[in-house]
């Protein structure tokens, strides 16, 4: 196995960091001058209306949901992380998806890559096509396919990388090559399980970067966001319309407390990163365990290409228990450090079965054609102590599978990742 080693918080073989990232999540948006306070903290500004001069004259603020100054700072600081001129704050993840695709009209094509959020997957299939539009579900992870699906009426390429349960990559910028191509398709990139530290897709060539922020980018399990970048005024024109006409915006208070989150979010993606590898790496030699998926182990069969298009790897991990559902509930029935529970990327881990939670919405044949197994868990892995959540992993599975132990030294494995962050 590769050497794993980080050297000045530098993944090995990985991207460089994003310059001045740190510097800018703290302050990008976040100037005490534009408060009459000279705040440090932008203040939350609970203000449904704003006071006008005159007759649609304004300070640039009217009515919050057209705009907030709290909202403002949030959506300042992550375009800065996005490398992006403009973003956009919406009430959760799928109120962000629900805009973009009100981009479209009936008759437009989308073409999503087949293994996304369930959510995303049950948007597209019944409430999308109810629309009118056209879903086509693609392997993204061959250009190929992507090519061929592609049609006069596409109008907009949905990826997520890496995908949600099985942890595919996609190639972002082989993607944009081939949408690019054709006149007036968008490609869209849902970036929430790398954070705007780890990936940028704009940089790469997508149009459009969203977020679930209810994950990494909050980073403390309590603000449902969702979050879309892009770098085209006309585009940014017609979201930020969108964004004012659905309505779908996040409160003063959820802005306040995801501005506040970012300022973390490299400190917590590094730890992320550190943790999941220790964990992967102690199931990559676990008897009990059939198969690991993680995208920072060189056995990931798109190890080369996170390394070219990611500054490093978070803390999402899927494993195939060996056995069948009993085991899987098992496991996941024993886990304590971990909690079994939906969702991600908060500062505490969880554990869940995408067959039974998070993709249950998805068609039974096609979880079978995604590897959504009864035997598949998948892991978010937090910020506790490195090896008390090894130890945790390691007990539960001893609950599943009595008798069977995993050979690996842990104070040995932790020596050998020299991390010095």
């Amino acid at each position: 196995m590769e050497n794993p080693e980080r050297i000045g918080c530098v993944a090995r073989g990985y991207l460089e960091p994003f310059r001045h990232f740190a510097t800018e999540a703290i302050h990008s948006g976040q100037e005490p001058e534009q408060w009459n306070s000279l705040a440090l903290v932008p203040p939350i500004s609970l203000s449904t209306t704003f006071k006008q001069h005159s007759p649609g004259e304004h300070s640039g603020f009217e009515y919050s949901r057209s705009g907030n100054p709290t909202r403002n700072c949030l959506e300042k600081a992550v375009a800065t992380l996005d490398g992006a001129k403009y973003c956009m704050a919406y009430a959760s993840g799928l109120a962000a998806t629900l805009n973009v695709v009100h981009l479209l009209k009936a008759g437009d094509q989308i073409i999503s890559t087949s293994d996304v959020y369930g959510g995303t997957n049950r948007y597209f299939r019944r409430i999308a096509t109810e629309m009118g539009m056209k879903v086509s579900f693609v392997d993204c992870t061959n250009l190929k396919c992507l090519e061929a699906a592609i049609t006069p009426e596409t109008k907009l390429v949905w990826l997520e990388t890496p995908t949600n349960p099985t942890l595919s990559v996609i190639d972002i910028r082989g993607c944009a090559d081939i949408v690019h191509k054709h006149k007036d398709v968008l490609l869209a990139v849902d970036n929430t399980f790398m954070s705007a530290y780890f990936q940028r897709p704009l940089a790469l060539g997508a149009d459009i970067c969203m977020y679930s922020a209810t994950k990494y980018m909050n980073g403390h399990s309590d603000v449902i966001m969702g979050l879309v970048s892009v770098n085209c005024d006309k585009l940014s024109e017609r979201l930020k319309f969108l964004q004012n006409a659905l309505g779908a915006v996040p409160s003063p208070f959820d802005c306040y407390l995801c501005n506040r989150g970012l300022k973390t979010l490299p400190l917590r993606m590094k730890q992320h990163f550190h943790n999941a590898l220790a964990i992967a790496m102690f199931l990559e030699k676990d008897p009990r365990v059939d198969k690991v998926v993680f995208p920072g182990l060189p056995s990931h069969p798109q190890y080369e290409l996170t390394k070219r298009q990611c500054t490093g790897v978070p803390g999402m991990i899927t494993f195939y228990i060996k056995g069948n559902l009993e085991h899987a509930k098992i496991f996941l029935k024993s886990v304590k450090v971990f909690a079994l529970a939906e969702s991600l990327g908060g500062y505490e881990s969880l554990a869940e079965h995408p067959a039974i939670m998070t993709h249950a919405s998805v068609p039974e044949e096609d979880r079978v054609l995604l590897k959504i197994s009864d035997s598949l868990i998948r892991l978010s892995v937090g910020l506790e102590e490195t090896e008390d959540l090894i130890g945790d992993v390691d007990q539960a599975l001893r609950a599943a599978h009595p008798g069977l132990e995993n050979p690996t030294k842990v104070e040995d494995l932790l020596k050998h990742m020299k991390f010095n962050c």
